[in-house]
Formats: structure tokens, sequence, C-alpha cells
């Protein structure tokens, strides 16, 4: 009877332990950060940035200096009414472009640090694939970002069925 009743239990809990899920998690921005290569790529956009804006500064300053000037020549009445306007609109519209460079500086270091990283977290995503297949995790969590799944295995997709139960 006892070995009966130890029979029915095994096949009970038998499919269950087949079924184990493994996970697993870990810091992605981590796992980058500390990586030869991002310390390169790190030292190259700081170089690349720092080369855009010393172009801004003198931008800046050259903008200072125009300014400056009109400010003493509009105090000392050296101006016309005409002229004053002519070089306050141009000061304003050098302004501006100073504004629209910054901007594009701020896209350019975006792109270059996407064009340095990219090959980086595309080798560091094959890695935690090979890790997880190789070691039977069925979910791989990256704990920089709440909720962020780095590797899933393959399942059916249930979309479909839960639009038709709602």
């Amino acid at each position: 009877m006892k070995s009966y009743l130890f029979f029915a239990a095994f096949l009970f809990l038998a499919p269950t332990l087949t079924m184990a899920q493994k996970y697993g998690h870990l810091n992605f921005g981590n796992l980058i950060s500390s990586l030869e290569e991002t310390k390169a790529a790190d030292s190259e956009l700081e170089a690349f940035q720092k080369q855009l804006v010393t172009k801004g500064e003198e931008m800046a300053a050259n903008w200072q200096k125009e300014a400056q000037a009109f400010a003493q020549q509009v105090q000392g009445g050296n101006l016309t009414p005409k002229t004053q306007s002519e070089q306050q609109a141009k000061l304003e519209q050098e302004r501006n472009e100073i504004l629209a460079y910054e901007q594009e500086v701020s896209q350019k270091v975006q792109a270059k640090r996407q064009e340095l990283l990219e090959p980086l977290i595309t080798r560091a995503e094959t890695a935690i694939q090979e890790v997880a297949k190789e070691n039977g995790y069925t979910m791989i969590f990256d704990t920089s970002v709440f909720n962020a799944i780095l590797f899933a295995k393959d399942s059916d997709d249930v979309l479909e069925l839960v639009k038709a139960k709602l």
C-alpha cells in the first residue's frame, strides 16, 4: 500500500519537477560598463565631445565680444536706429545659431555614443542568449531596468487567444 501511495505521489509530482523553470538576472548596465572596450569608447567619445564643445565655446566667446561692443556703441549713441536694429538682428541670429549648434552637438554626441556602444551591446546580448540556452534558463531579467527581460525562451504568442477572450 505504501509503495502504491509513493508511486501515485511520484506520478503527480513528476510533471511539475520536469516543468521547473530556471530564471536568472544581471545588471546589463554594469556588464557593459565593466567591458574594457567600453572604457576605450568612453575616452573616444569624451575627446569627440570636447572637440565639439571647444568650437561652441569659441562661438559663444565671439558672440559675447560682439554683444559687448554693440552695447558700448548703443550707450555711446554712435549708432543710427537703423544700424542699431540691423546689428541687433545680426546678434540675435548668431545667438540662435549658437543654440542650434548646441543641439547639434548633443545629437552628434548621442549618435557617436550609439555608434561606439552598439557592437558591445550586440555582443553582450548574444553572450546572454548563449549562456541562457547553455544553462537552461527560461528567462533572464535586467536588474538595471524595472521589468526588463533580456532573454526569454521561445514560447507561444497568446495575443490572439487573449483578444478572442476580450
